[in-house]
């Protein structure tokens, strides 16, 4: 048996936080409903991001407003004058060879984020902030389990990139909900097999989830997506047999 000194756990590392303003190089629609933003800039240097699931804040100013970016001094986040704009979390995509930065948005409707990136043009401006940390979690878990809908896609496609790099693939349970079949294609060469959920039935999930059996040792566990739906799914895993320390749950969006 595994001790608690041998275990493999997630660890939290902090980044120095920055902001940056950044320009669109690319715009490319890269499935059905994922619309990649491709950015770039001298501003980029030095950006890290150690955690597939970093978070990264998103400013999105109303359009023809001025917004100048906070700067970060020994005592705080310094903000400028003026209204501060709306932010969304997103999952950054970095590319350190070609130092670009790539953000993977759900195009949907009523989305302040979804609207930007779909008018976005060569040139455009973006600034972002962080990831202020991030969770690294080991890659070589041998039974591996992610449970996501739309919102959480795109970290996992960051996951299984890295997954596919390992000598030896872990074994990978995925249970991914979408409301169109036809988003599936946004990860159709993860590499890794996916059970689709058409229809975002929290009570599908569950059964599935149910059905699993979660070995005594060497796992890891990733729940994402809707708080509420979260919540009721991560329930599942409350047990004196899971180790907490190898189940990352976060609430991706909530319903209003």
């Amino acid at each position: 048996m595994a001790t608690l000194t041998d275990k493999k756990y997630p660890k939290r590392v902090r980044n120095e936080l920055r902001f940056r303003e950044l320009t669109v190089l690319r715009v490319e629609r890269i499935s059905q409903a994922f619309q990649r933003i491709v950015l770039g800039g001298e501003a980029l240097d030095g950006f890290t991001s150690a955690g597939f699931d970093d978070h990264t804040k998103l400013f999105f100013p109303e359009p023809g407003s001025h917004f100048t970016p906070p700067t970060v001094t020994d005592e705080g986040i310094v903000w400028a004058d003026g209204v501060r704009p709306q932010t969304r979390d997103y999952t950054p995509l970095f590319n350190a060879e070609k130092n670009e930065l790539a953000y993977d948005f759900f195009i949907h409707d009523g989305g302040i984020a979804s609207q930007w990136a779909v008018a976005a043009k060569v040139g455009d401006k973006l600034t972002i902030g962080g990831p202020r940390g991030s969770l690294v979690v080991p890659e070589d878990y041998a039974w591996q389990l992610y449970v996501a809908d739309e919102s959480g896609m795109p970290a996992l496609l960051r996951r299984f990139a890295a997954l596919r790099q390992l000598p030896a693939r872990p074994q990978v349970k995925a249970i991914v909900t979408v409301a169109d079949a036809a988003y599936q294609d946004y990860l159709a060469d993860c590499g890794f097999e996916i059970d689709w959920v058409v229809g975002h039935s929290a009570e599908a999930v569950a059964e599935k989830l149910a059905a699993l059996k979660v070995p005594e040792e060497d796992y890891f566990l990733w729940l994402t997506g809707e708080g509420a739906v979260v919540k009721s799914l991560l329930d599942e895993f409350v047990t004196d047999e899971i180790d907490p320390q190898l189940v990352r749950s976060q609430a991706y969006w909530h319903k209003k």
